[in-house]
């Protein structure tokens, strides 16, 4: 009975672990024959889990979708990267996700091995994570009703308030959702105003029934992440400025997050950041917060700020001495 019940969880492990199987290769891994696997998967039948077999030389067995969920076998690394997961995803900005993935968390620790536990434990005891406060709470069915919009290709119908607070309503061909350390953004083609367009998530409210269904088109750009960065640091702010920072790309990244600005690697030592504020005055400000030498390629009229702030700093110390 237990060399059963171990063969059992090893043909589970096997099933979950790969697309499909022929039932001899299954046999040759599991040391058995074609008519014992048989015999097994109906067991696992009985047991809830919805194996389909295909007939034929070419066909096997796979793991199909049931109406529950059933127990899933991890190994080791798969345990503990879902349990880093949910515990990072316990403090992020969506709402209803943090309390899950606790309830989630605390079922996963309960049965884990204790060596997992301990690995567990220790990283998250002895890692600091330097996220910043999401600004904004996310409905998480929000999110999974935009997700599923750009799966099946449905046109999305929603209100969308701006940065003035005002709301206006939208009929949209989603393609993408993007994500940065704070926020979501919905890439989606503007069926009215028949151009690309990139929304907040947390500024949706989605308006159904959506539909019908669409051909999608090419996307924007093939780096998305890059064009929502671009259109959220830079295309919506009036002043925008081309700044050279004598620093590496890479360097500059660990300072620069996607929301401040597009980074554009010139060579080992010096990069150029695309970036936008409300104002050149504000602009001034954020490069000089960076704590990196630049100089500014455009505008000039950037770099008459620069001076005026020079010269009021000046005069500022001057009367300090």
């Amino acid at each position: 009975m237990l060399e059963t019940s171990a063969r059992l969880l090893r043909l589970l492990s096997l099933l979950q672990a790969h697309r499909e199987w022929s039932g001899a290769a299954l046999a040759d891994r599991l040391g058995v024959t074609p008519r014992t696997v048989r015999r097994d998967v109906d067991r696992l039948r009985e047991l809830g889990y919805p194996v389909n077999a295909s007939p034929g030389t070419g066909g096997g067995y796979q793991l199909g979708v049931g109406a529950e969920l059933p127990p899933l076998l991890l190994d080791d690394e798969e345990a503990v990267a879902v349990a880093v997961g949910l515990r990072t995803a316990a403090g992020q900005g969506i709402e209803g996700i943090g309390e899950t993935s606790v309830r989630a968390l605390a079922k996963l620790e309960q049965v884990l091995p204790h060596r997992l536990r301990r690995r567990v434990s220790a990283l998250n005891t002895f890692t600091v994570p330097m996220l910043r406060t999401p600004r904004a709470q996310l409905d998480a069915s929000v999110l999974t009703d935009l997700a599923n919009a750009c799966r099946d290709s449905e046109q999305l119908r929603f209100d969308y308030q701006d940065h003035g607070g005002a709301t206006t309503r939208r009929v949209v061909e989603p393609h993408r959702l993007v994500c940065t350390e704070r926020r979501w953004y919905l890439v989606a083609w503007d069926v009215n105003r028949r151009d690309w367009r990139t929304f907040r998530a947390d500024r949706i409210t989605p308006k159904p029934p959506h539909g019908p269904r669409f051909t999608p088109r090419t996307p924007p750009a093939d780096d998305l992440a890059a064009y929502v960065s671009k259109g959220v640091s830079t295309r919506t702010y009036a002043a925008q400025a081309v700044i050279r920072l004598h620093t590496s790309a890479e360097e500059a990244g660990r300072i620069i997050g996607p929301s401040d600005g597009v980074l554009e690697a010139v060579d080992e030592t010096h990069c150029l950041l695309r970036t936008g504020a409300a104002s050149l005055d504000v602009l001034v400000i954020h490069v000089m917060l960076m704590g990196v030498d630049f100089e500014v390629i455009e505008p000039q009229e950037l770099t008459e700020r620069i001076r005026t702030a020079r010269d009021r700093l000046s005069r500022a110390l001057a009367s300090a001495g």
